[in-house]
């Protein structure tokens, strides 16, 4: 049977040599020219990846968070260490615990910091005198028991007793005297292993400094208070010697004792009568409280040293006893002072 296709033009065909697709090859006479093939894309055989727009919001919580770490930690002063942190932790969840540390490990600095570390090194001095018994303070110096305190607290006194912060209680003796600068050195009896003050310098003392006040107004041992230093080389005037009547420093008038605590400044005398002997020394001034009994206490800068001896405090009109209190004027003797005189006070003083 005759076949009544048309007959059909075939295009030349390929001769063997380079595969079409080689871009290397030139095509045929009269054949087409084929563009070269896309290269292979391994990425188009896999999933459909997820929108733009998904996955913009699948990366935002992990920035928010990495930018909230980071300012918390500019404004704690930790940067590196909660940016590596997170760096650490790629998944940036919210759940990632961060390592931190307490504002304050201790209580350096603090008044209470201060009252703890000092006040097993301030005693209570009472002092024995014909004209009755007065109460004051002291700064222990040494460990075997030598003690600062005011002349006036112990100015002819017959018998001297001090109870430590513990409640020991101790008789002292006095070992020098000095009354122009108004300080003594008195001595245990038998102590050993007790807890020196560490002296400070006054000479760096600036006005408006912070200081605690440790001693026994009104007979309260281990009183606490605290302030500023508002003034310097403010000129005190004292008495010298304990005038009867007047215990100084006194906690009470017991056996005729007014508990004057006399002192004067700018020609004025306050608290009661100088009296005829009297002596003026360059002082830091106050506003942490005293009242009659903190004279020989310390002075206390926030470094736990000691940088002055409370010696005088202002109180309203001529108040006596249980009459007198702080006012926020009070006068410490500058430690600059205490250390200059030691060596005179171990050798007997200037009395």
């Amino acid at each position: 049977m005759t076949d009544h296709y048309p007959a059909q033009s075939h295009p030349q065909p390929y001769t063997t040599g380079a595969h079409p697709y080689d871009t290397a090859a030139p095509p045929f006479d009269g054949g087409p020219s084929y563009p070269p093939p896309p290269p292979y894309d391994p990425v188009a055989h896999e999933e459909p990846a997820q929108p733009a727009a998904h996955r913009a919001r699948a990366r935002r919580p992990v920035a928010l968070i990495a930018a909230v770490a980071l300012i918390a930690a500019v404004v704690g002063g930790g940067t590196s260490a909660l940016v590596q942190h997170f760096a650490d932790n790629g998944s940036g969840s919210a759940g990632s615990a961060v390592n931190g540390t307490t504002v304050s490990r201790t209580t350096a600095g603090t008044v209470a910091g201060v009252a703890q570390a000092v006040s097993p090194s301030i005693v209570e001095i009472n002092a024995t005198t014909s004209a009755g018994e007065s109460t004051g303070s002291g700064v222990i110096i040494t460990s075997d028991g030598e003690i600062i305190t005011n002349n006036h607290v112990i100015a002819g006194a017959d018998t001297v007793k001090v109870r430590l912060d513990d409640g020991t209680a101790y008789t002292a003796k006095v070992v020098g005297t000095d009354p122009d600068k108004d300080l003594a050195l008195i001595k245990l009896d038998g102590a050993k292993g007790l807890k020196a003050a560490a002296l400070g310098d006054s000479g760096k003392v600036k006005v408006g400094d912070e200081v605690v006040a440790i001693g026994s107004p009104e007979g309260l041992t281990g009183t606490v208070t605290s302030g500023i230093v508002s003034a310097l080389d403010r000129d005190v005037t004292v008495a010298k010697d304990q005038a009867p009547g007047q215990g100084q420093g006194q906690e009470q008038g017991q056996q005729g004792g007014g508990g004057n605590w006399p002192f004067e400044f700018g020609g004025q005398e306050f608290n009661g009568d100088t009296g005829s002997s009297k002596t003026t020394y360059k002082a830091l001034q106050t506003d942490a409280s005293l009242n009659p009994g903190n004279s020989g206490g310390a002075l206390i800068n926030m470094n736990g040293e000691i940088i002055g001896i409370n010696s005088a405090m202002y109180s309203p009109s001529s108040a006596t006893g249980s009459t007198a209190g702080s006012v926020g004027l009070g006068f410490a003797i500058p430690i600059d002072t205490v250390k200059g005189d030691l060596d005179a006070l171990r050798d007997g003083g200037s009395s």
